[in-house]
């Protein structure tokens, strides 16, 4: 690479980390007020270039960005949490009143609030919030665990990613009405046996589970027994966001396994949450990440 080359891929890692430290900010700090003055000075721009540079990075303004990331929240209440009020889910979103909310949000997503709640429709969810995001060097600690045998329930999602949340639902419905795999006591698990970035929509994998003491009866949700066995495996902890996991998987892939000397184990890549949407805040969200090892 000559001079130039270099310059340029220096800039632009720079200029990553400093949104990356940005959009980390606006996740932690949504129920509040975010002034363009406050973000430009977290991210070392002067507020007459911060709109600019931040709609060139990410792809879209930072207003609209903020209002999405506050709906998105919304999103997981209204499709996950049924007890939840639409007026108690717009107040936290930052409305004054369930009328604003309302419009926004349909402004937004072609549906009503209520609409949403019955029907969510993921796909259409999905193209919203399909920023550019910038890749950022993340360090990320690796310990390498014993991972019990866990007999789990298993709602196997085979299609699109953009489809996840409708098996996530019935999943969450199963859980709900069966009583055998509670979200209070029982793990939270997920099986990725694809990568999306590589994998044809149709053909991707990936089994929503929670942990069960016994055999899972028949059900309509279709769920079944499986189980994770048991085995030396790579842990990392991902911080924020299921949406930005890739930002520890990579690592854990790229760097640290080619320098390692360890050998994968027939078993894919898997999941533990430590905590869920929606009663979670995104920025708050702990994830394990375990990649088996011989």
């Amino acid at each position: 690479m000559n001079r130039e080359g270099r310059i340029r891929e220096a800039r632009t890692k720079t200029y990553a980390a400093r949104f990356g430290k940005v959009l980390d900010y606006i996740e932690a700090h949504l129920g509040e007020r975010l002034t363009t003055e406050r973000l430009g000075q977290i991210a070392n721009f002067s507020k007459f270039h911060f709109h600019r540079q931040f709609t060139a990075c990410i792809g879209t303004s930072v207003a609209r960005y903020i209002l999405l990331l506050r709906l998105r929240r919304a999103t997981y209440q209204l499709a996950f949490d049924r007890q939840a009020k639409v007026i108690d889910i717009s107040l936290e979103a930052g409305f004054e009143n369930p009328e604003s909310f309302s419009r926004a949000f349909r402004n937004t997503f072609g549906q009503t609030p209520s609409g949403f709640r019955r029907q969510p429709d993921w796909e259409s969810w999905h193209e919203r919030y399909r920023f550019h995001i910038p890749e950022r060097k993340r360090t990320v600690n690796i310990n390498i665990v014993e991972f019990e045998t866990t007999r789990i329930a298993v709602l196997e999602h085979r299609g699109p990613t953009e489809k996840i949340n409708d098996s996530v639902g019935q999943f969450i419905s199963w859980r709900k009405e069966s009583g055998l795999s509670p979200k209070q006591t029982s793990r939270t698990f997920g099986i990725a046996y694809d990568n999306p970035d590589t994998t044809e929509p149709a053909r991707f994998r990936f089994d929503v589970c929670g942990e069960v003491s016994a055999e899972v009866p028949p059900n309509p949700q279709g769920v079944v027994t499986k189980t994770i066995p048991g085995g030396r495996c790579a842990r990392v902890r991902h911080r924020g966001s299921h949406l930005r996991i890739d930002e520890s998987i990579y690592p854990l892939y790229r760097d640290w396994l080619p320098e390692s000397g360890e050998e994968l184990r027939d078993f894919p890549l898997y999941f533990h949450y430590l905590n869920l949407l929606p009663e979670t805040p995104e920025s708050e969200l702990i994830t394990d990440i375990y990649l088996p090892l011989k």
